[in-house]
């Protein structure tokens, strides 16, 4: 073909007919036999050739040459007569089922909102690293013990394009069978502007109290110091929400605005150790899956509350060698770096230590999941036939059954889930 797209013409363009022409050598008809019983018994001996002697192949069917197979006719042009499409044989059954969906909701009827995010919070561009993911998924395997954890943003948030209330911290310190996994989930005030700050802070603050006390938590966990660890965590509780108020007081926002709930996980990775320890301040569920039944374990306000423990900005807890002080002392309080002093929690303290058994899987959420899980029996009954299995979901899977939704729960949802081996 020449350079002007004229048609081919000369030496040049024989290499075109070569190939492509009607009488080429390599393509024209054969003289062998070309039925479909020759075409098998073709492909037939080839088999038997590389595999060997004592290979048996299924010999074609008598009817082979009068069903054309239903790929060989072009889609969307009449049959010629006789044409027929081949069923499948009896003995293969019929196709896989693809897996069941996930349910999008419980209950009488399906939510106001809809179901997948609608609008994004608005963005400062001065201040990306406010940004708040509308999910967050996590999860690991250490001990006898397989967590997954999430939080995820309510269909509320969603469609007014609010940013996530609930945050979560998923955090390993130490190592090997001494290390130990804390998990911390807070709720920020409602119609807040800073309340995802706020949760925020909450776990971050409480995580570095943990963090840095972690070897002294892991050895009383271990040797079931169950007096030393509630009073220990009440203290840390009570300096990190302290902390959370006077931050609001440095910014110039009401405490009750700038406030939060806090509730934490520690999960030993020991093996040998199966104690789990509850702690945190205000609403929210601790639940047990036990031998397909449910079990509400939150601690009751009027077993949390025991001894006041006084918190940031008041008397110190401890002396620099870590001896408690009691309110007998006759110590005066310490100046304050702030005006006024910020007050400690209202809430009173949660605390709870058990033992695990295998085959349990525990639960620990905010309010917008404990919530529906008491209010709704269709949700708690479906989350027993999921997670009554020693084999923990996968993280999609845990996603998928932590957002089925209920008409009149709207909230944020966290939750963090332990499966026992």
């Amino acid at each position: 073909m020449n350079q002007q797209g004229g048609r081919p013409t000369g030496r040049e363009d024989d290499w075109w007919g070569q190939l492509y022409g009607e009488r080429a050598d390599d393509t024209g008809p054969t003289k062998a036999a070309d039925s479909l019983d020759d075409r098998f018994a073709s492909a037939a001996g080839a088999v038997s050739q590389r595999s060997g002697a004592g290979v048996q192949v299924p010999s074609p069917r008598a009817d082979a040459d009068a069903v054309e197979p239903a790929s060989t006719f072009p889609a969307g042009l009449p049959k010629p007569p006789g044409f027929t499409v081949e069923s499948p044989p009896d003995d293969t059954g019929p196709p896989p089922l693809p897996p069941p969906r996930p349910l999008d909701y419980v209950g009488d009827g399906p939510p106001t909102y809809a179901a997948e995010p609608t609008a994004l919070p608005p963005a400062d561009p001065d201040d990306l690293d406010d940004l708040v993911a509308d999910t967050v998924l996590d999860g690991a395997h250490y001990g006898a013990c397989t967590l997954r954890a999430v939080s995820l943003r309510g269909d509320s948030g969603r469609y007014r394009g609010e940013p996530r209330r609930d945050c979560l911290l998923t955090a390993r310190f130490g190592t090997g069978d001494h290390a130990l996994v804390l998990v911390a989930m807070a709720t920020g005030a409602r119609a807040t502007p800073g309340a995802h700050r706020a949760a925020a802070e909450a776990c971050h603050w409480i995580g570095r109290a943990v963090g840095r006390s972690h070897a002294r938590l892991s050895e009383d966990i271990r040797a079931a110091r169950r007096g030393d660890l509630k009073s220990g965590l009440h203290r840390l509780t009570d300096r990190s929400l302290g902390k959370l108020r006077a931050s609001a007081a440095e910014q110039g926002i009401d405490p009750d605005e700038y406030a939060a709930t806090l509730r934490c996980l520690l999960l030993p990775a020991d093996p040998e150790c199966r104690t789990r320890v509850f702690f945190g301040v205000g609403p929210g569920g601790l639940f047990r899956l036990r031998n397909g039944e449910w079990q509400d374990i939150e601690p009751l306000v009027t077993d949390a509350t025991g001894e006041p423990v006084v918190g940031f900005g008041s008397l110190p807890a401890e002396t620099p060698e870590g001896d408690r002080l009691t309110m007998d002392l006759g110590i005066t309080t310490p100046p304050s770096p702030y005006d006024p002093a910020p007050e400690p929690p209202r809430e009173p303290f949660r605390f709870r230590a058990s033992v695990a058994r295998t085959g349990d899987t525990l639960l620990m959420c905010t309010s917008g999941l404990a919530d529906p899980l008491r209010g709704e029996p269709e949700l708690a009954a479906h989350l027993t036939g999921r997670w009554s299995t020693l084999e923990p979901p996968g993280l999609a899977e845990f996603l998928a059954d932590t957002q089925i939704r209920v008409k009149g729960y709207a909230d944020d949802r966290t939750a963090a889930a332990v499966w026992e081996a």
